[in-house]
């Protein structure tokens, strides 16, 4: 972690951890329910300098990644910014992941936990004729994101002068802060929920940091970036995206294109949606206690499905979990255990065609 700004950190109330091997995180600030208030009603600052920032240069780089993950790429302009998801050869999930389109690159940040394996799976297939470079640029970087209603008005009050469309990022220099860093911008911050994404070299990280704080942004932590992702129900790796699922199921139907060419993956995904293939898919879940991740879904008696995730609210507990698509979906009663749940729709999840009803 950057050293210079994990001081920052702590002298804001960070409590520091471990998330992921060789990957520590402020995991709170002390402030839990503050935190949360200000990304429903305000903004909040989580610091995504942990996730993954992988770089690809060279005059093939579109196509490139194009030919290794699942959204199409070969026409995307500098500015631009695509979701995409990168699967294995059998199309199980491996990381949902955010790129920026530059003049000279396509910015990758991935999940903390997938850096060194989305890495690896990139280098492997690039050929001696291909004109790509790959670099890991996380420890020379850093990234925060701001959620909540009120992000722009911070950034104007630091010299924003015009807003950013949705899908786009923009390089831009902050004349109002010391030194005027010059940072990307980009409007979206990995969930359904208002708010922006800054990319910054590593020794502007703390001072950027202490500015968007200065100018009322409340220090979000993992516990409660974790209770957000689940709430809105996108899907992290070793929880929902694993060997065990594909993209279809995890409902990241948004983040694929079923017109482009081959990619690692893709017979098994056209396949699955040519015929209507999805067997599981994921759905939110509100229970009255907690379970553990693992425990099977359970509908008459029968098994049905599994929870991957779950924590706590004010009002018992929210979950992700599969289940199977001739079961139903949102509004069904199921069991875990001996606790009765309700499946909920989530904002985050798309779904290519809807689960027939229950028979």
């Amino acid at each position: 972690m950057n050293q210079e700004l994990q001081e920052t950190q702590l002298a804001a109330g960070a409590i520091v951890e471990d998330i992921a091997a060789g990957v520590t995180a402020a995991v709170s600030f002390n402030n839990d329910a503050e935190a949360l208030t200000a990304a429903q009603s305000g903004v909040a600052l989580y610091d995504r300098t942990p996730w993954g920032r992988l770089e690809l240069t060279g005059g093939d780089r579109l196509r490139f990644i194009h030919n290794q993950s699942t959204n199409t790429f070969n026409q995307r302009q500098p500015g631009e910014i695509c979701e995409t998801v990168f699967v294995n050869n059998t199309a199980r999930t491996l990381d949902l992941a955010t790129t920026y389109i530059t003049d000279e690159s396509v910015i990758i940040l991935v999940s903390p936990n997938r850096r060194q394996t989305l890495f690896q799976l990139l280098d492997r297939y690039i050929f001696p004729a291909d004109n790509v470079e790959l670099r890991d640029r996380t420890s020379e970087t850093a990234c925060f994101s701001l959620i909540g209603d009120s992000s722009l008005s911070l950034l104007q009050k630091l010299g924003l002068t015009e807003d950013i469309p949705p899908g786009q990022h923009r390089r831009i220099t902050l004349e109002s802060l010391p030194n005027a860093p010059e940072i990307r911008l980009a409007a979206t911050n990995g969930l359904n929920l208002p708010g922006y994404t800054l990319l910054c070299e590593a020794d502007q990280a703390a001072g950027l940091w202490k500015a968007l704080q200065d100018h009322g942004a409340t220090p979000l932590g993992e516990r409660v970036w974790q209770r957000l992702r689940i709430q809105q129900g996108r899907p992290a790796p070793d929880a929902e995206l694993t060997d065990d699922y594909n993209p279809l199921e995890a409902g990241l139907w948004d983040y694929i294109s079923f017109d482009k060419g081959c990619y690692i993956g893709q017979e098994t995904i056209a396949r699955l949606n040519t015929y209507q293939g999805v067997k599981q898919q994921l759905w939110g879940l509100h229970l009255p206690e907690s379970v553990e991740p693992g425990t099977p879904i359970e509908l008459n008696d029968k098994k049905v499905g599994t929870l991957t995730s779950i924590i706590p609210t004010e009002d018992g507990y929210i979950g992700l979990g599969y289940i199977r698509t001739k079961a139903g979906g949102a509004g069904l009663s199921v069991k875990l255990g001996s606790t009765q749940a309700t499946v909920l729709d989530v904002p985050f999840l798309s779904r290519g065609y809807l689960c027939p009803p229950k028979p």
